[in-house]
């Protein structure tokens, strides 16, 4: 059997029981990499760099649902614009306004993740969920009506503490939670969880991931 379809087959077995989603993450892996896992039934990928979704986009057909899971910089949001299923990392009120505008060029609407800070790195992007709640009760934000908030997106502190991790992956949940209830705007519809990558992809399940986002588990490791 193929490696990658064997790996693949165990993953959604797994992640059946918690009902979430599989995001393969292909950023570096070769084209060919991912026509296996499409044949093995996988439609869901995610790209961290621009061009590199870009160029396999044009390559690859175009029943693949591409998510953009990394940092994504204002000026790189048109050549992802026309063709991109969901932006998971958005950390920035200027980086929604400039999808907004690139959605309606495109005549669409673009599914957006906010990025929350949940980890104990100051490397890593995202609001606090003061600023998320600022943002959303802002009038700026009820014009964007080419963009919809369809969840949150957080990555936990890179650490083999794995108390450390679930409870953050609790506060991400519980933000979630507080903003499904609270706010019913025509461009928010919460009813995704983008939490969990290879290393700690069932915490964030336990904690009630929607959507994972694993690349080496199934691709193997990267050069």
């Amino acid at each position: 059997m193929n490696l990658i379809l064997q790996k693949l087959n165990t993953l959604k077995d797994e992640l059946k029981v918690y009902n979430a989603k599989l995001i393969a993450v292909s950023k570096t892996y070769p084209t060919a990499s991912i026509e296996s896992a499409l044949e093995a039934g996988q439609v869901d990928f995610g790209e961290n760099k621009v061009q590199e979704m870009v160029q396999k986009y044009e390559a690859l057909p175009k029943n693949i649902r591409w998510h953009m899971i990394g940092h994504l910089q204002s000026n790189k949001v048109k050549y992802i614009a026309s063709f991109v299923h969901l932006i998971h990392a958005v950390d920035s009120e200027k980086l929604l306004k400039e999808i907004n505008k690139e959605a309606l060029k495109n005549d669409r609407v673009i599914d957006c993740l906010l990025q929350v800070h949940i980890a104990q790195e100051e490397t890593k992007f995202g609001f606090s969920a003061q600023e998320i709640q600022d943002l959303i009760a802002s009038a700026t934000f009820k014009s964007l009506q080419h963009i919809r908030i369809v969840g949150l997106m957080g990555m936990a502190t890179n650490t083999t503490n794995q108390d450390q991790i679930s409870s953050e992956f609790k506060v991400l949940k519980s933000i979630f939670v507080f903003l499904k209830n609270e706010y019913l705007l025509s461009n928010i519809e919460m009813k995704e969880l983008s939490m969990g990558m290879s290393n700690d992809y069932l915490l964030a399940c336990q904690e009630g991931s929607t959507m994972v986002r694993i690349g080496s588990a199934i691709f193997g490791s990267r050069n």
